[in-house]
């Protein structure tokens, strides 16, 4: 647990969920903006979920939950940090 959010280690251990503190929705729209915005290509897109890809593979939840597809922890914590810090809350 980090400052500002969970990263919880997903069952096959090679992807982390971020939970921001306080979010319970995000504009879909906004946010993935902001995503493309640092550097990452949109994959699907729609009112369920949004996935990109980068440095790492993301899927973005109306929720304002973030699955990082990465088995590398320290990005996994970097990609949390921006998303609580910058994204999460357009």
């Amino acid at each position: 647990m980090s400052e500002g959010f969970v990263m919880e280690l997903c069952g096959n251990k090679a992807a982390w969920q971020i939970v921001p503190d306080g979010i319970t929705s995000i504009n879909l729209e906004n946010v993935g903006r902001l995503i493309e915005e640092a550097g990452y290509e949109v994959g699907l897109r729609n009112r369920l979920c949004w996935t990109f890809s980068g440095p790492c593979e993301l899927t973005l939840y109306p929720s304002g939950k973030l699955l990082v597809k990465s088995e590398d922890k320290k990005l996994a914590a970097a990609v949390a940090e921006l998303h609580v810090s910058a994204w999460a809350h357009a």
